[in-house]
């Protein structure tokens, strides 16, 4: 598994409930850009429209050595879940305001995937926890590294 981006701020920002592996619908250009590492999920976020979840605000430039440059850098692009997956994350978004968020883009046996999470998005306090627990656990590993 080869990670090719990463959203790190979600982590900081959600709390992670579930985790679920998802396909992407990409165009061919989308798919040689994105193996190069060049996308970008700052900012990206999932909508549901019509019973199906959309890809919202993920970054893939135009491939460099692709003539064909139509399609849009920011589009909506759909994400391949079961329907089964699909409804239940529906049904938890709704039930208890949750939000779904694309964490992770990786290379799988030569097929891109998308790792999404079900998450809640955490107060300013539970921030600055999480950020003492890290600080905490930096200088335990400094002062057993020195011994």
């Amino acid at each position: 598994m080869k990670i090719l981006t990463n959203n790190i701020r979600a982590s900081f920002d959600y709390t992670i409930l579930e985790t679920y592996q998802a396909g992407l619908q990409l165009l061919g250009n989308e798919v040689k850009s994105v193996k190069l590492s060049r996308a970008s999920l700052k900012g990206a976020y999932i909508t549901i429209k019509d019973d199906e979840l959309f890809l919202i605000n993920c970054n893939i430039p135009h491939y460099q050595n692709h003539i064909d440059t139509k399609h849009e850098t920011d589009r909506p692009r759909k994400i391949l879940l079961r329907r089964s997956e699909i409804n239940s994350l529906i049904a938890k978004k709704s039930a208890s305001g949750l939000t779904i968020i694309p964490i992770k883009l990786y290379l799988s046996h030569g097929i891109i995937k998308l790792e999404i999470i079900l998450a809640k998005g955490k107060k300013k306090i539970d921030k600055r926890h999480s950020i003492r627990d890290r600080e905490e656990k930096r200088s335990i590993q400094r002062i057993l590294r020195i011994k």
